[in-house]
């Protein structure tokens, strides 16, 4: 009888136990062990800031089963059959023995597991930005659940009023809605002109000012000199390049890197986005070794190029590749489309594929089309608005990307555009996909298919649109520029773009000639289908020189002023 499979998986969060399961499940008789540093394995590290705002009251549901079994080393033990060594370092890899080196973190000793596959599941580690001051008290990061207990403790005793948080991606916006929610006055620093860099600019802009409506202050282009403490050593202020700011507490969330040393060290191939090279079958530059999760290097199918990706639903998924290779269940792993959600306060933001920046830093043509639309019919109760960009590749038509910002239901549609996207469908097959409809869930045309059409509209040429950021250049430029309300007058009366003039869609056909030839007219209502409507009856009329605004008012992040003055 051959010796049974010996299996180890270095790193116990998400990749490693997904990985160490599934090997389990196809191969009953393997010998697999978890090597894991920490104490904790096998918790729902994005839960964390929900844990810290309190909205998860005990830390223990966070690592265990849905029905509230702890997922700890006798879990894995009794059910899985699997060896967990917490407390345990991977020190190194021997690859022509095929052994792994790991050291006690109780007792210091030191041994050697063999294996026959090893898989790699390390994760990242947040980035210490060589800011002066870091070494302060209450400087912290979150990557851990003990470092959720220290941030939910220091912000549940009330012993911090005031928190900064340096850096605007994914964990600082959600902590941002964590601190807030425990009452803390939050300030968050972005080094770039824009939080959520993933998203267009024009987009980013109605989150941050979404977050200035619920009292968060919002610092873009500005860099954190230092940060400077009291005589006891606990952070008192923070410096930056927009002014001084109290605080006492400081939150890093600049961003995480792949932990790679244990793999660079064996010298595996390291990938241009700083991950582990992997193959679609999740196999490092050694065979017998896989990688998945943070570690690991992605290749974003959209874009056809390699990516960091840190995500736990990718690392879950790559996971489970991972562990079916390693027993023999030949299994690919198609890639990513940088899927991302977030909540912040009552808002929801999703994205997927390339944003149109992202688009043109890598010479790719697109065109955009946004549109702003209730998330159900105008007359259900609960209806919440949203904002919706897609982005289509010029010469194919073919959907590459899709942004969406609100109140309502974005994620569904997020969804609906990945799905689409792994599809290779077109701008025009989106327009025609059967959704499912019914009036508590999205209108007849879905905002989807509507951005679809609208998007297919620009395509043919037959509607040219700017966007708010676009648009407020060319003003400030001096350019020549009509801006046409088609509303009602109340609707105009209430909000308007400066300078507007008002020709209620109504109207517009009688006073048509109202509106100068010179120049270039931009029309806009509460969402531009109005809009539309006017451009249609203006280049009826020799009107060539005709945009809408993308996204109409709901979508225009500047000021606003009554009666339009």
């Amino acid at each position: 009888m051959s010796e049974p499979l010996r299996i180890v998986v270095v790193g116990g969060v998400a990749a490693g136990p997904k990985a160490a399961a599934r090997a389990r499940r196809l191969a009953p008789e393997a010998h697999i062990t978890i090597v894991e540093k920490d104490e904790i394995l096998s918790y729902a590290g994005c839960g964390l800031p929900y844990y810290i705002s309190g909205m998860v009251e005990n830390r223990n549901d966070l690592m265990a089963t849905p029905i509230g079994v702890l997922r700890d080393p006798e879990f894995f033990a009794m059910v899985k059959d699997i060896d967990v060594l917490n407390r345990t370092e991977a020190v190194a890899i021997d690859r022509d023995a095929r052994e792994l080196e790991v050291r006690d973190l109780h007792s210091g000793e030191v041994r050697r597991l063999p294996y026959d596959k090893l898989i790699l599941a390390t994760g990242a580690e947040p980035f210490h930005p060589p800011i002066p001051g870091s070494e302060l008290d209450n400087v912290l990061q979150l990557k851990r659940v003990e470092d959720a207990d220290r941030l939910r403790t220091e912000i549940l005793n009330g012993t911090c009023p005031r928190v900064t948080i340096i850096g605007g991606g994914l964990i600082g916006m959600e902590m941002t809605e964590a601190f807030t929610e425990c009452g803390s006055a939050v300030s968050i620093v972005e080094m770039l002109p824009h939080v959520l860099p993933m998203l267009d600019p024009e987009m980013s802009t109605l989150v941050e000012d979404h977050m200035r409506e619920v009292g968060v202050q919002v610092l873009n282009g500005t860099r954190v000199e230092r940060i400077e403490g009291d005589d006891n050593g606990h952070v008192a202020r923070v410096v930056t390049s927009s002014g001084t700011f109290p605080a006492q507490l400081v939150l890093e969330s600049v961003g995480i890197r792949p932990n790679v040393e244990l793999a660079r060290s064996a010298g595996l191939l390291i990938g241009v986005s700083g991950g582990i090279h992997v193959n679609h079958y999740m196999q490092t530059s050694d065979p017998n070794i896989y990688a998945a999760g943070d570690c690991a290097e992605k290749t974003c199918f959209v874009r056809g190029t390699d990516c960091f990706l840190p995500l736990g639903s990718v690392a879950n998924k790559e996971g489970r590749v991972a562990g079916s290779n390693a027993v023999g269940h030949i299994t690919r792993f198609p890639g990513v489309a940088g899927t991302t959600a977030l909540k912040i306060f009552d808002w929801n933001v999703g994205r997927a594929g390339l944003s149109v920046s992202q688009a043109n830093e890598l010479g790719i043509p697109v065109i955009s089309a946004t549109v702003s639309a209730p998330d159900k019919p105008h007359y259900y109760p609960g209806t919440k608005p949203i904002v919706l960009k897609l982005i289509a590749e010029k010469a194919t038509r073919r959907l590459i990307g899709i942004q969406g910002v609100g109140e309502g239901d974005v994620i569904k549609r997020v969804d609906v555009a990945v799905t689409a996207m792994t599809a290779g469908l077109t701008v025009d097959e989106v327009a025609n996909l059967d959704l499912a409809y019914a009036p508590p869930y999205s209108e007849a045309l879905d905002v989807i298919i509507h951005t679809a059409n609208t998007l297919a509209n620009k395509l043919d040429g037959l509607l040219r649109g700017t966007t708010s950021l676009e648009l407020q250049s060319r003003i400030d430029a001096g350019e020549r520029i009509t801006l046409v309300d088609v509303r009602s007058p109340q609707e105009h009366e209430e909000t308007a773009i400066p300078g507007s003039m008002l020709i209620p869609l109504g109207t517009l056909r009688e006073h048509a000639d109202e509106v100068p030839h010179e120049g270039t007219a931009v029309l806009y209502c509460q969402t531009s289908l109005r809009a539309w409507e006017a451009c249609t009856i203006l280049a009826h009329r020799g009107y060539d020189n005709l945009e809408i605004l993308d996204g109409g008012i709901m979508a225009w992040p500047f000021e606003t002023v009554s009666g339009g003055a």
